[in-house]
């Protein structure tokens, strides 16, 4: 069973394990020692995190739960008529059980009786790309590295009846 909780104080060393698992191949060219990849991951954690709580005032910051067991972390930001999926991340373990899915699912669901659309940066070279366009996700904004994606409930209400 997935579901999401708050995140808590004490979860933060769990939250920089996750969010150095995402950054993992990114660093694994890099010639310096674990310690200085840890310090580092710690200090980009770190600042990512005060970024978040500064500017996306209303947040839900939240951790996956995979049967009870902590297993990423979803981070959303609801706005007036759209959804901004700021991260969704999980652990190396967790990724290919269709969790990421059943909770994008669920947040287009969602949004779709929301009327609102659903928005994210991902990175171009994220493997969780394909995802997002399989779901219907398209292309909004080339910022390079990041890609800005879109998912309208429209668009997809539309292909669903022609297709």
């Amino acid at each position: 069973m997935i579901r999401l909780r708050p995140v808590q104080p004490d979860d933060m060393e769990f939250l920089l394990r996750v969010y150095a698992s995402v950054r993992e191949d990114e660093l694994a060219p890099v010639n310096w020692t674990r310690e200085q990849k840890d310090a580092f991951e710690r200090m980009q954690f770190e600042a990512q995190t005060r970024f978040y709580e500064e500017n996306y005032i209303g947040a839900k910051f939240q951790v996956i739960l995979a049967d009870e067991v902590p297993a990423g972390r979803l981070y959303i930001h609801p706005r007036p008529n759209e959804v901004r999926i700021m991260d969704i991340a999980l652990l190396p373990e967790f990724r290919g059980r269709g969790i990421g899915s059943a909770l994008l699912n669920e947040i287009l669901d969602d949004a779709r009786a929301a009327h609102q659309n659903v928005s994210i940066h991902v990175e171009r070279m994220n493997p969780a790309l394909r995802l997002y366009e399989r779901l219907g996700f398209c292309l909004q904004e080339d910022k390079g590295v990041y890609l800005l994606l879109e998912w309208t409930p429209l668009k997809t209400e539309v292909a669903e009846r022609v297709g």
